[in-house]
């Protein structure tokens, strides 16, 4: 990445472009916020990749921490009750429990749910397209607790959640989904991303009742190199129960919660110091980011990372990449970026299936244990 002070123009050599950024605001200095990656994907080349997000980058808890409360700080307080929080399978799921949880904090009518390429069994509300991604389908769930649902049905206000705006195209598609579906009381629209790059698309389509909050807004132009060969995409779009069913029970958000619980390893002990890496496994990273934020609190140096079904070229902002099945049972490739094996004392990979459908081969590169939710 190149950075030019003055204009805050950034830029990164692709291989199938360049790819150039201009910056017109951040809270954060663009550099300590994002970086760039090549994405395995013919429909769009580029990522911009988290560097706080805790997903294909380790982050330590508390520096996640600080950028969720600056995003529900940008919020507008006066948004009609009751709101509705939904964060964006697979890469901000925990990003929004995490604004959730502090936009919570300051008023009791909010409900979190995300959006889901796992089907929980129960009855699904409805279902949209992220048209640019590696695993386009996303469902929308029903929740099953009546208090929830009645909150979901009624709310008047929308907080959508993601790690990054590019078009806005997706926002606006959930926003369609939804209205279509039956919440037809919804007043108020607040996309909330770390880098927004969409220049207003969701309010120039929405209207005023639309708000766009982030902590870096900017444009981008990629500049594709036509005679560039496309990658092939492995199989990763599957929306499938795979063999591992989820239960229902133990939500987390795929049908909405008010709040959850910090209940994975609860008599873990750790050393003074110890280097200790949390790893959460593909949607399932709030319970993980909560375990990790405690081992913090304890003293540990801690970073926290999570598997992903996101194909990802080495190089720029990917410096390693670990590849392994899923631990669905839903035979596609999961990978685990820029975490080497030996680099952290302890790795806790922290799962909502089985122990044994986590992989062997990624538990034994990491010489780690594995965690399993409601155990």
């Amino acid at each position: 990445m190149e950075s030019n002070a003055g204009t805050q123009a950034l830029s990164a050599q692709l291989m199938r472009g360049m790819l150039e950024v201009k910056v017109d605001g951040s809270l954060i200095a663009p550099n300590s916020l994002f970086g760039f990656a090549e994405r395995h994907n013919p429909k769009r080349a580029f990522l911009f990749v988290s560097k706080v997000l805790g997903r294909h980058i380790p982050v330590r808890p508390s520096v996640m921490n600080v950028s969720f409360e600056s995003l529900a700080a940008e919020i507008p307080a006066n948004l009609p009750g009751p709101v509705l929080v939904i964060g964006m399978a697979e890469t901000a799921v925990g990003l929004g429990a995490g604004v959730h949880r502090a936009f919570s904090a300051t008023r009791p009518d909010t409900v979190y749910l995300v959006s889901t390429r796992h089907p929980t069994g129960t009855e699904l509300f409805t279902r949209f397209e992220e048209e640019h991604s590696h695993a386009s389908a996303h469902l929308i769930h029903l929740p099953v607790d009546l208090d929830v649902r009645e909150m979901m049905l009624n709310a008047r206000s929308l907080v959508l959640v993601d790690d990054e705006a590019s078009t806005g195209k997706t926002f606006i598609n959930l926003h369609r989904a939804l209205v279509d579906a039956g919440l037809t009381q919804v007043e108020q629209v607040v996309t909330c991303v770390l880098t927004d790059w969409s220049r207003d698309a969701v309010r120039n389509t929405i209207g005023a009742s639309a708000h766009q909050v982030s902590l870096l807004q900017g444009s981008y132009e990629f500049h594709e190199d036509v005679e560039a060969p496309l990658p092939v995409m492995p199989s990763v779009g599957t929306v499938a129960a795979g063999e591992w069913p989820l239960s229902p029970k133990n939500d987390w958000g795929r049908l909405g919660v008010r709040e959850v619980e910090d209940s994975l390893a609860p008599d873990l002990q750790i050393k003074e110091g110890e280097r200790i890496l949390v790893v959460g496994t593909s949607e399932f990273v709030w319970r993980p980011f909560l375990l990790a934020e405690r081992l913090e609190r304890l003293g540990g140096d801690v970073h926290f990372s999570s598997t992903s079904r996101s194909p990802i070229a080495l190089g720029h902002a990917i410096g390693h990449a670990l590849s392994f099945s899923d631990n669905y049972g839903l035979g596609i490739p999961n990978y685990l970026y820029n975490v080497r094996p030996g680099q952290f004392d302890r790795v806790l990979i922290c799962a909502e299936t089985p122990a044994q459908a986590v992989p062997a081969e990624l538990v034994e590169a990491l010489n780690a244990e594995v965690i399993v939710d409601g155990q």
